[in-house]
């Protein structure tokens, strides 16, 4: 078999698929739009009067399979644009009429050819289908607008993924499944943790259990602020859009605002918290005594996103950052960013998260400042990086117009990567603001804001976090530390309240379980649940004022004193604060 890169075979296995669903809907005319290579795969769109559903993969990989053993040659062949588009109308194919329309006259356009089917492409593809490797799997069907534009027709989506060796689909498929069960808006809904609804569009509800996490996280990060001298501010939620124009926001981002009007005046509701945090440090006259100067903002933010962009609770409409800004003196600039490496990697280890990378992104063509001040900031971020100790990479050109950068990506518990941490020098809204402070040479001087997250957007670290430990919470973060369960209701309820009263009083979270249930039922559903401890209550127990107490996964079950159980509960919850601060 000859040998291809495996771009080259999975642009050849689309054309593939495409040809299949071409045979087997001949009579329906199907309408193909484009079906481009995506990470480990491939995607076709296709306009089509039936509809595709999931189980009817089975029938187009079947013949498949069949081109394949076919092994049928693939011929290029070149049109000019105007033989292009005459020879798609010809075929009745409007979608590949209106790309080719699209493009620059002159310019060579190609199809490839393999039997009765052919499609537009570029290529390079394989020379005959017999040298395609069988290794695909056609996953899920999806409705996707023609080009993105929710104006357009909706088509439908068959995605797939292709590789050159049966391992390495296997293995995939494997993690594929390993993903779905990990899905945070599967967990969440089964969990109770949360859910969405149309009245409020990619806007979550938090229900109870959710919302202790939440607030654990919250409460998380405001226990870090005060071992790294952070103040907390709070700011309004709508803001007059002439704030937005002096930060430059209104005419680069007024599309994802949601703006209203009263007092014959237009407001924005607050996309970010960056431009209030310049007007708070303007309202009050600094020096250099008084920096660096950091404001941290749990701030609620509302973003328009685009329907086909929002996705569970990693990109939503509503949501809140562990945001903070800086305020710092150009010179300064190295020890602050070692000082949030530091505090950076301290909260990833304790989150678990321990295959990290960091990037650091220079400045791009369009930047604003001189050269001298971004050699001094783009050489602070580095020293600073390599005094942390942290293996770094460089991404020429990929800073902001208005500074450098510092992002941060985790692998999470199956190899995943998520952008979390980021942190931001930013030379352009302390100008745009006019921000001062008095130096040690009692002359006014621009200072230098830090933009700064650690989790990101706590509802997107909320669904990377679930995923990451499949619903099961450490201890501290539990929605639900443990269940008490009396074995007769008539008799050990009581006591089992009264151990509740006392464990919740020095502020774990437990609830008694008083369902009429067999003890083998409500068993099985504390495990489902994921709740960290069971503790059953019997008449041994109430003897000898102890538990039988049962960890999550556990097969078996010890006895603890009510004593010793509350010495233990005491020692978990020691870790909502990382080891190294406490």
């Amino acid at each position: 078999m000859a040998k291809y890169d495996l771009d080259t075979i999975r642009h050849s296995t689309a054309h593939l698929m495409a040809h299949a669903v071409s045979r087997i809907y001949k009579t329906h005319n199907p309408q193909f739009g484009i079906g481009p290579v995506i990470e480990n795969g491939f995607y076709y769109d296709i306009d089509l009067d039936v509809k595709i559903h999931d189980e009817d993969l089975a029938k187009i990989e079947k013949v498949m399979q069949e081109i394949i053993d076919e092994k049928l040659p693939i011929q290029r062949k070149v049109f000019s644009r105007d033989e292009s588009v005459e020879f798609w109308k010809q075929k009745n194919q409007p979608l590949k009429v209106e790309v080719v329309s699209g493009i620059p006259q002159g310019e060579e356009i190609s199809c490839y050819e393999q039997g009765e089917f052919i499609d537009l492409c570029r290529g390079p593809h394989v020379e005959n289908t017999g040298h395609l490797p069988k290794f695909f799997k056609l996953q899920s069907v999806a409705g996707a607008y023609w080009k993105g534009d929710s104006k357009n027709k909706m088509l439908q989506r068959i995605y797939a993924v292709s590789f050159t060796t049966k391992k390495q689909l296997e293995d995939h498929l494997t993690f594929l499944e390993e993903a779905k069960k990990r899905d945070h808006r599967k967990l969440g809904k089964e969990m109770e943790l949360f859910h969405f609804d149309q009245i409020a569009p990619a806007s979550p509800f938090f229900m109870p259990k959710g919302t202790t996490v939440y607030n654990e996280l919250i409460d998380f990060m405001r226990r870090i602020y005060k071992k790294y001298d952070y103040d907390e501010v709070i700011t309004p939620q709508v803001l007059d859009t002439e704030l937005w124009k002096t930060s430059g926001h209104y005419a680069h981002y007024k599309d994802n605002m949601y703006l209203t009007h009263a007092d014959e005046k237009e407001f924005g509701i607050k996309p970010m918290n960056c431009p209030c945090h310049m007007m708070m440090f303007k309202h009050y006259k600094y020096s250099y005594r008084d920096l660096p100067m950091r404001y941290a903002d749990f701030g609620r933010l509302h973003r328009f996103e685009a329907a086909g962009a929002v996705a569970g609770l990693t990109r939503v409409r509503t949501f809140c950052q562990d945001d903070a800004h800086i305020f710092i003196a150009l010179k300064d600039i190295q020890a602050e960013i070692i000082k949030l490496m530091d505090m950076f990697f301290v909260c990833y280890d304790h989150f678990g998260f321990k295959d990290i990378k960091v990037g650091l992104s220079t400045r791009p063509e369009g930047k604003l400042g001189d050269d001298k001040t971004w050699d001094i900031a783009e050489e602070a971020l580095k020293g600073a990086l390599q005094k942390s100790g942290q293996a770094f990479h460089i991404n020429e050109g990929d800073g902001a117009f208005y500074g450098p950068k510092i992002d941060i990506q985790i692998a999470d518990a199956i190899g995943r990567y998520h952008q979390l941490g980021t942190i931001q020098l930013d030379f352009q809204l302390p100008e745009r603001f006019d921000l001062n402070f008095t130096n040690d040479q009692g002359q006014e001087e621009r200072p230098v804001v830090i933009h700064r997250a650690l989790l990101g957007s706590l509802e997107r670290f909320f669904g990377v976090y679930l995923e990451h430990v499949a619903g099961v919470f450490p201890f501290w973060l539990a929605p639900e530390q443990a269940v008490i369960v009396p074995v007769s209701t008539e008799k050990h309820l009581a006591f089992s309240k009264n151990l509740a009263s006392e464990l919740k009083h020095l502020g774990f979270r437990v609830k008694v379980d008083e369902r009429n249930e067999t003890m083998g039922y409500k068993t099985r559903q504390i495990q489902q649940s994921k709740t960290p401890f069971m503790l059953v209550i019997g008449d041994r127990e109430m003897e000898n004022a102890a538990v039988s107490i049962r960890g999550y996964g556990e097969q078996g079950s010890k006895n603890l004193t009510i004593t010793e159980l509350k010495e233990l509960f005491t020692k978990l919850n020691l870790e909502r604060v990382p080891a190294k601060l406490r």
